[in-house]
């Protein structure tokens, strides 16, 4: 099993990848802020850290097999995550990312569609310059992993999709996922490396 350094382990979204991580036998550095409501028990090892602080991100990473990151993109920028990633010697970085970036048709983005909402723009836009500078990094091995549009509580089917870089619809039209099945598909991509230096995206 793998040792694996969670940023933003406390989120919607990293608080999962801990769950689901254990679940499968692996062992996890939680790494936030505020490591308080990190509950203590058998595979985690719970570690306050400012992600924008870069020498001590870097000191924590030592030794680790593998990296997730669950920040947001308008606080946090490509270099504030890779570059202690990098300095620490890890080698294998995993993101989770926004479906701002992905395609609604040929050469239309989901952020650039009309009826995007102005208030995920910000985030939306970082997001999608995160995974640009990603696609420049040829010195970890990184996966950029997008939700569908909807990214919500909700079921762990274990049933989904994976795709690339269009958004994927259900048959109802809906484009969504829920945190634990996305969770599923992280983990899944984490133990098959199966799309190294590439976007996927996970959807119903």
């Amino acid at each position: 099993m793998s040792k694996i350094a969670i940023i933003g382990a406390t989120g919607n979204v990293g608080s999962r990848l801990v769950e689901e991580a254990l679940r499968r036998g692996h062992t996890v550095t939680a790494i936030a802020r505020d490591t308080s409501g990190i509950e203590k028990r058998d595979g985690v090892v719970a570690q306050a850290v400012d992600v924008l602080d870069a020498d001590a991100l870097a000191a924590t990473l030592p030794g680790h097999d593998a990296v997730f990151s669950a920040t947001r993109f308008a606080t946090v920028s490509e270099s504030a995550v890779v570059e202690p990633v990098k300095r620490a010697g890890v080698r294998r970085l995993l993101v989770v990312g926004g479906a701002g970036s992905l395609y609604a048709a040929p050469g239309q983005r989901v952020l650039d569609l009309p009826d995007f909402p102005a208030a995920y723009k910000p985030e939306a836009t970082a997001g999608a310059a995160f995974l640009d500078a990603l696609r420049r990094e040829r010195d970890v091995d990184w996966t950029f992993v997008s939700p569908s549009a909807e990214f919500v509580p909700g079921p762990r089917t274990r049933k989904f999709r994976l795709g690339v870089d269009e958004l994927l619809i259900d048959s109802s039209g809906r484009s969504w996922i829920s945190f634990d099945d996305y969770a599923i598909a992280f983990l899944d991509e984490f133990e098959a490396d199966a799309h190294i230096r590439q976007r996927i995206t996970v959807g119903y």
